[in-house]
């Protein structure tokens, strides 16, 4: 990724990019689920997808996330996106309905990098342009992997909007 050249000279113990094939945007973080509760959030997925189009996401700025916290990520956000809000609705009330789980508020972002605490406290500030556009016609439910490099990502359900 061209972003990580920028920061080469940090340090590599300190921080681990995102590869290319787990970048995502996260709709609604499910935690541990056993395989009748993931073919519950599997049905609710595809229920919801039908009902919502494709349509295309903004992403136009870097920053250190989360916000209001002391940063532990590079971050991708985008511009607000009425139609990635209702999606984003409408999957997380369809899922606290089915299950009692309450989610906090959202806030769409793309994790670049993760890092270490003390990293964070020497890092300057940072806001930069990012200008890109990326098509969003399908949801997954996606299955993390955490190992020593980092969390792995699977697909373990695909389903196109509008169909």
């Amino acid at each position: 990724m061209d972003y990580q050249r920028k920061w080469i000279d940090l340090d590599p113990k300190l921080i681990r990019w995102v590869g290319k094939s787990n970048l995502h945007i996260t709709l609604v973080f499910l935690g541990y689920m056993n395989d009748d509760e993931m073919y519950d959030i599997c049905q609710i997925m595809k229920e919801v997808a039908k009902k919502h189009e494709p349509f295309f996401i903004n992403l136009e700025r870097i920053i250190l996330g989360p916000p209001g916290k002391t940063p532990r990520m590079f971050w991708v956000e985008g511009e607000k996106s009425q139609e990635l809000a209702n999606l984003q609705g409408d999957l997380s009330e369809k899922i606290e309905q089915r299950s009692g789980a309450k989610y906090n508020a959202y806030r769409p972002h793309i994790t670049l990098a993760r890092f270490r605490y003390d990293l964070a406290m020497t890092l300057p500030k940072v806001d930069e342009p990012f200008k890109y556009q990326i098509p969003v016609d399908s949801v997954e439910v996606m299955q993390s992997n955490l190992k020593r490099s980092g969390a792995e990502y699977s697909v373990l359900e695909s389903v196109e909007l509008g169909t």
